[in-house]
């Protein structure tokens, strides 16, 4: 609690990642909304102010289940930056817009940045393209995008990511091994 009241005063503002950081894209309509509902009461009852801003957990928003985005206009919430308009095996639709858009459900929909290559969406917002991409061709691509995309640009990173000295996870795959753990000893000095 003494975090979140930590970011409320000093000006910031307070968005839900869900209650229990399970994808979207795993769980029943029913399983979100009672994710969300108790996520977002939570940090309403804590920092006594509202949540408007929702991230689903490793951008699980895809063209199975748009009914994510009734369950947050129905719980109060005006925007979500819960895709990746990128190829990849865990998330994303290429095809979905870029830019900030609003959603035929209401709801402001604030897409992770990417910078188009030859027709290809390139991860370049932050996590795990930021932590294993080496510096100079991060900075190089968020160059681009910055002098040459008309829209802000939004970067972000979990904490456990500038953890070198996290606990391990056992029995995990070796992509998964790779994905979480490579390079967390230089992430906090990029």
């Amino acid at each position: 609690p003494s975090i979140i009241k930590r970011i409320i005063d000093e000006g910031h503002e307070l968005a839900s990642h869900g209650q229990n950081h399970k994808r979207a894209t795993l769980m029943t309509r029913d399983d979100f909304r009672a994710d969300l509902l108790e996520s977002k009461k939570i940090l309403e009852d804590v920092s006594g102010t509202k949540v408007i801003g929702y991230r689903a957990p490793s951008f699980s928003i895809n063209e199975d289940n748009t009914w994510v985005y009734d369950e947050l206009r129905e719980a109060g919430f005006i925007y979500s930056s819960s895709t990746y308009p990128i190829e990849h095996d865990l998330y994303g639709v290429p095809s979905w817009p870029r830019f900030k858009n609003v959603r035929p459900e209401g709801i402001i929909e604030i897409p992770i940045p990417t910078l188009n290559v030859k027709d290809r969406n390139v991860g370049i917002g932050g996590g795990g393209y930021f932590r294993l991409y080496p510096y100079w061709l991060s900075r190089s691509r968020i160059r681009k995008y910055l002098d040459e995309e008309p829209h802000p640009y939004n970067f972000y990173f979990h904490p456990w990511e500038i953890d070198p000295n996290q606990p391990k996870v056992n029995g995990a795959s070796l992509r998964s091994k790779f994905r979480h753990y490579m390079n967390l000893s230089r992430m906090e000095g990029k």
